[in-house]
C-alpha cells in the first residue's frame, strides 16, 4: 500500500460539515507526537527509525487511509507514472480498441492513463493538453482533433501521434497504410462487378480520410474507371452523415451502385438507409467500410471492410512513447506504417 521514496502523502477527508480539508505527513507527525522527518523515514522505509515506530506510523497511515500525492511525487522523482491519451471521438468504436491496447500495455509496467475525448474540437483539445501538462504526465498519445492542429506540435512533452502526420518531423507517428487500404476496398468493389463506385468520407481535411481517398482514385484509374466528382462526398465520421449523403447520391440521375465509406460508422449509416428503402445489399448495391470495428462482424451486419490492428496500434504507441520518455536526450523519431487487410463479408458480392 505504501510506496517507497514518496516525500508527500495526502488525503481528502470530510470533517463534520466543514467541507474538504487536505492532510499531509506533518499531520501524521502531530497526531503521533513525533517529528516530520521520522514519519517520512518510516513511510519511505529508510534506516534510522525503530521497528516499533515504523509499525506505529504505518498503522496510523492505514487507519487514516492515506494515498500518495502523485503530483508531489512526480516533482521529486521527475516522473509521475502517468500518460495522457487524447482521442477524437469516444463514441466511435475504433477508439476504445486503441485505448484498451494503450491501457493494457501501461498497466503492465505500473502506468496510469488519463483518457481525454476532444469530439474533434480544437478548443477541447487545447484545454486537455494544458491540463495534462499541469498534471505533469510523462508523455501523451494523441489522435489530433484536426490534422492542422497548432495545439499539438509545440509541446515539449514526449508525444506519439496516431493516424496523423508529424509536421516538422518532431514526433513519432503510427498509422495503417490508409492509401493501400483505400485501394484494396475500391479494387474489391470493381472485381465484384460494381460499375459506379462512390466515395463517402468524413472530414475533408482529415489526413487518414485523404489518404483513403487517394487509394480510391488510384484503383479507379488502374482499372480504367472514371473519377466522377458527382459521387464523391464528405461529411462527418458519423452514422447520420452516411445516411444523409447516400440518400442524396441515390437520387442522382445516374446514381452509384456501390460505395467505399471512409469508416465503418459511415458505412453503417449507408446500410441503414439501404434497409429503410428496401435496397438489396449486396445484389444491387455494395458497401465497403474501413476499420473493422466490433459491430462489423455482427450477423445482422456482416460488413465488408478494411481491417487495421487497432489494439496493436495502441500497444505499440505506448511502447514507442516509453522509449521516448526514457531516452529524452537521444530521441529517435519513428514513423511506423502498418499493413491493412481486406475482410470480405456479406455487403459485397463474392462471398
Amino acid at each position: 500500500m505504501y510506496l517507497k521514496n514518496v516525500k508527500t502523502f495526502a488525503i481528502i477527508i470530510e470533517k463534520e460539515n466543514w467541507g474538504m480539508i487536505m492532510v499531509t505527513i506533518k499531520d501524521i507527525a502531530k497526531k503521533l507526537g513525533i517529528s516530520y522527518t521520522t514519519v517520512s523515514r518510516a513511510l519511505n522505509g529508510k534506516p534510522g527509525v525503530s521497528q516499533e515506530t515504523v509499525e506505529k506510523v504505518l498503522k496510523e497511515a492505514r487507519k487514516m487511509g492515506y494515498q500518495p500525492n502523485a503530483i508531489a511525487r512526480g516533482l521529486v522523482k521527475k516522473y509521475t507514472n502517468t500518460i495522457g491519451l487524447v482521442i477524437a471521438d469516444i463514441t466511435n468504436p475504433y477508439y476504445p480498441s486503441i485505448a484498451r491496447g494503450v491501457e493494457d500495455a501501461a498497466r503492465k509496467i505500473g502506468y496510469n492513463v488519463f483518457l481525454c475525448n476532444t469530439n474533434y474540437n480544437k478548443e477541447n483539445e487545447q484545454s486537455y493538453l494544458k491540463t495534462l501538462q499541469e498534471q505533469r504526465v510523462d508523455g501523451i498519445i494523441i489522435n489530433p482533433a484536426k490534422d492542422d492542429s497548432p495545439n499539438v506540435y509545440d509541446l515539449q512533452t514526449p508525444m506519439v501521434l496516431i493516424n496523423s502526420p508529424s509536421y516538422g518531423g518532431n514526433n513519432s507517428t503510427i498509422e495503417v497504410d490508409n492509401k493501400r487500404g483505400g485501394f484494396l476496398a475500391t479494387e474489391h468493389l470493381i472485381k465484384s462487378g460494381y460499375k459506379r463506385i462512390a466515395f463517402i468520407g468524413g472530414d475533408i481535411a482529415s489526413y487518414s480520410n485523404g489518404r483513403r481517398f487517394e487509394g480510391y482514385k488510384e484503383a479507379l484509374k488502374e482499372y480504367n474507371y472514371p473519377v466522377d466528382e458527382s459521387i464523391i462526398a464528405y461529411g462527418s465520421f458519423k452514422t447520420k452523415s452516411g445516411y444523409a449523403i447516400i440518400e442524396r447520391l441515390l437520387k442522382l440521375e445516374n446514381p452509384p451502385d456501390a460505395v467505399f465509406a471512409g469508416n465503418d460508422v459511415i458505412a453503417l449509416g449507408i446500410l441503414h438507409y439501404a434497409q429503410d428503402k428496401g435496397i438489396k445489399v449486396p445484389e444491387d448495391f455494395g458497401v465497403v467500410g474501413f476499420d473493422n470495428v466490433g459491430f462489423s462482424e455482427l450477423p445482422q451486419i456482416q460488413l465488408t471492410t478494411i481491417d487495421q490492428p487497432k489494439y496493436y496500434i495502441g500497444k505499440l504507441a505506448f511502447e514507442i512513447l516509453m522509449e521516448e520518455i526514457r531516452n529524452k536526450e537521444e530521441r529517435f523519431v519513428k514513423k511506423i506504417v502498418l499493413e491493412p487487410e481486406l475482410v470480405i463479408r456479406k455487403t459485397t458480392r463474392g462471398k
